[in-house]
């Protein structure tokens, strides 16, 4: 801080007196606090503290969010559609799933999820915590039930599945035609609508369609998809064994090839009833030889659609068919077939095949339940027209049940066959799998392995 100068006193007298002290600072004036100021700064102060306590609180509740719940064993729920926070925040205390409601809504709103709970059937682990319940409602993870559709079933027959499930809803509104469903194994979540199952069958049945069709070799005699699932159908009702559907799949291309019938026991089946799948009994002689729109013992070459829905196995084996020179097959006893390059060897298959069921009742166990949905070989040789015919041993001479002439008549894809006694003609049986009357639950001989072949009686 500056001196002030100092003066000189003019007298020794001056010098003697006190010098005046200097003049206090001019006071400052006080500024005065604007009252908006102190309106904002209150608000602020507040706004602080109530943050803090929301922020606590929130912490607070998102601990105990996350902590285990009360469920005490799994359980699964079905939360109405229309329900709002307030309702699906009640039904989860009924239930035993939350222990306070509005704690759950305080969640659902301050998370954002309050307006994305979906209706639907839910899974609830046991002690399942209020956020993971939110979550999985929110997310919509519905429980997904399945069914399945077995290859070779009529479009008809699947309908008939799909109305009997009681978790699916509503009408099909355009049934697919024959061949047009893939059979497959399907998800869905309860209250899924049958329409929307079969759009999703046939979606799949068409993208298959196209990748086997794109690996087709060139010299098959299938012209056109259609065709392709034609003949699936026929090989997948001919055989159910996987192993099979290649070879059974390479006697029908060998026999169009050779311009020769078909000759396979579904499409009589087919042209007899249809959609609906199953005679249920035998193919009689009449039948046989009944002229029908499918009858490949009539027509010449394919019949004019599929006889089923084949599965893409099937699909796959006529594109990929053993390259053989088989054009007849026969039910070999094991659950699959013996397969032939001339009617001579056939015949010799069938003559073994007919041993076997005599062997079968010989040592007392019961014939196996045949005759459904099958035509009936003949008791002597198979002497067909358009193949080379072996010769026919003295001791196949038999007359029929009737006592009129022995009727021939070609049976290249009879898979499952049975004899009656002797002097009656040998009997067949269904095409379809899994039936109580299923002959190839019975695998006692396999006549493609040489220590389980009866010998051949002269």
């Amino acid at each position: 801080m500056s001196q002030p100068p100092r003066v000189a006193p003019r007298s020794p007298n001056e010098a003697l007196k006190p010098v005046a002290p200097p003049a206090p600072p001019p006071k400052l004036r006080k500024r005065r606090r604007s009252p908006f100021i102190a309106l904002l700064s209150g608000l602020f102060t507040t706004a602080l503290v109530l943050a803090g306590a929301l922020g606590g609180g929130i912490a607070y509740l998102d601990s105990r969010s996350k902590a285990p719940g009360p469920l005490a064993t799994d359980r699964v729920l079905i939360i109405p559609k229309e329900n709002g926070v307030t309702e699906i925040a009640d039904l989860l205390q009924r239930e035993g799933l939350i222990e306070h409601p509005w704690a759950f809504k305080v969640a659902a709103y301050t998370s954002g999820k309050a307006a994305s709970l979906k209706a639907g059937e839910y899974l609830f682990k046991a002690r399942a915590s209020q956020k993971d319940i939110l979550d999985v409602i929110a997310e919509g993870k519905a429980v997904e039930h399945s069914i399945t559709i077995p290859e070779g079933l009529t479009s008809e027959q699947i309908m008939a599945r799909l109305q009997q499930n009681d978790m699916l809803s509503g009408d099909v509104i355009q049934v697919p035609r024959e061949g047009q469903i893939l059979p497959d194994t399907y998800k869905f979540q309860r209250g899924s609508t049958r329409q929307a199952i079969v759009d999703r069958m046939t979606r799949e049945q068409r993208r298959i369609l196209n990748e086997v069709w794109a690996k087709r070799p060139a010299d098959l005699p299938i012209k056109t998809p259609a065709e392709l699932v034609i003949l699936a159908s026929i090989v997948e009702k001919e055989t159910g064994r996987a192993d099979e559907r290649p070879r059974v799949a390479g006697v029908f291309i060998n026999r169009l090839n050779r311009k020769m019938k078909l000759q396979s026991d579904p499409t009589i089946v087919y042209g007899l009833v249809g959609g609906k799948g199953t005679l249920g009994r035998g193919i009689t002689r009449p039948e046989i030889t009944q002229p029908t729109p499918y009858n490949t013992y009539v027509i010449d070459g394919l019949p004019p659609g599929p006889i089923a829905n084949p599965g893409r196995a099937a699909l796959e084996a006529v594109v990929n068919h053993s390259r053989t020179k088989d054009l007849y097959f026969v039910a070999d006893g094991s659950g699959g077939h013996a397969f032939a390059e001339t009617l001579e060897q056939h015949n010799r298959n069938v003559a073994r095949w007919r041993q076997v069921e005599s062997a079968r009742r010989d040592s007392g166990r019961p014939a196996v339940d045949g005759g459904v949905d099958r035509a009936e070989p003949p008791p002597g040789p198979d002497q067909r027209s358009e193949a080379p015919a072996g010769p026919r041993p003295d001791n196949q001479a038999a007359t029929a049940p009737d006592g009129a002439e022995p009727e021939t008549f070609p049976v290249p894809g009879n898979r499952r066959a049975a004899s009656g006694p002797a002097g009656t003609r040998a009997r067949a049986f269904d095409a379809s799998e899994g039936t109580t009357r299923d002959p190839l639950l019975n695998k006692t001989f396999d006549l493609n392995s040489p220590k389980q072949v009866p010998q051949l009686k002269p």
